[in-house]
């Protein structure tokens, strides 16, 4: 079933923000949760690291406050983690990387993390990193599991990719999903990819049973282009109407990456909260 922070709405509406830190890990300007309240947001994604670096999360100054707030909070996990791939260089460290940043996620109340599917080399077979998927799940079980549930998110393009194409999310979801795997749906990523979006819920839901995050995001690209640039949600390639809709079917949990400063995205929050 999919996953609902407890004490909300079906369609909390969130933000990503900056972790609100300085390098010396002190709070900055009140941190997520000052920006939750000046843009009214129900909700903050962030990293609590930088996202192309291998870094393992520290414990926040802001945690106790994060923990007692009932702003929902989600963790990202950095970009370049691949626990898909065939280079042990990459994904044994990347696999205990994902199990610090889960860790760190459920010190700060964290309702998931989410993470990019990963990809397997043009030359390897997709099933290996299927399995290797499915082995990232088996081991952490040995340990009691992940903290917080795990979040695979679609992704807008890239050679046997996981979580690219509907069949590829299928064959992904029959090793993982077993171990109660969540489901982020990023519409950016999946007009990037030539997905419907007038049935794309009803089409994840048919491989997944559940979708428990949307990543809320317009698109500055053409339908099936395969590139990843976000756009406002009143600005873009994919009419402002059909995103509504997909938010409204889901009824789950939304996080806006939009480009825009705090007021934009106050904007945006209010207009979304209204259509639906």
């Amino acid at each position: 079933m999919p996953i609902h922070p407890p004490g909300h709405s079906p369609h909390p509406i969130g933000v990503h923000v900056g972790p609100g830190l300085t390098d010396d890990n002190e709070l900055l300007d009140g941190g997520p949760l000052a920006r939750a309240a000046e843009m009214d947001a129900d909700g903050v994604q962030v990293f609590l690291t930088d996202p192309q670096s291998y870094a393992t999360p520290k414990p926040r100054p802001d945690q106790a406050d994060l923990l007692a707030s009932d702003v929902m909070v989600v963790v990202h996990a950095p970009y370049m983690l691949n626990v898909a791939t065939t280079n042990n260089r990459i994904r044994v460290p990347g696999r205990k990387l994902l199990a610090a940043h889960a860790t760190a996620a459920a010190a700060i109340g964290a309702f998931g993390l989410v993470v990019h599917g990963g990809h397997v080399l043009a030359a390897d077979d997709p099933a290996v990193g299927v399995d290797n998927w499915r082995k990232t799940f088996a081991y952490q079980q040995k340990d009691g599991g992940f903290p917080v549930p795990l979040l695979i998110e679609n992704t807008a393009g890239g050679g046997n990719a996981m979580a690219r194409d509907l069949d590829a999310i299928g064959r992904l979801w029959d090793a993982v999903g077993e171990f109660g795997a969540g489901f982020v749906l990023d519409t950016c990523h999946a007009w990037a990819a030539g997905w419907d979006l007038a049935t794309v819920v009803d089409d994840v839901r048919a491989i997944t049973g559940r979708i428990d995050l949307v990543h809320l995001n317009n698109s500055r690209d053409p339908h099936g282009s395969s590139r990843d640039r976000h756009a406002p949600l009143g600005d873009g390639e994919i009419p402002q109407e059909l995103l509504v809709e997909v938010a409204r079917a889901a009824a789950c949990p939304i996080v806006l990456e939009t480009p825009g400063d705090s007021a934009a995205h106050a904007a945006e929050i209010q207009e979304l909260r209204h259509a639906l």
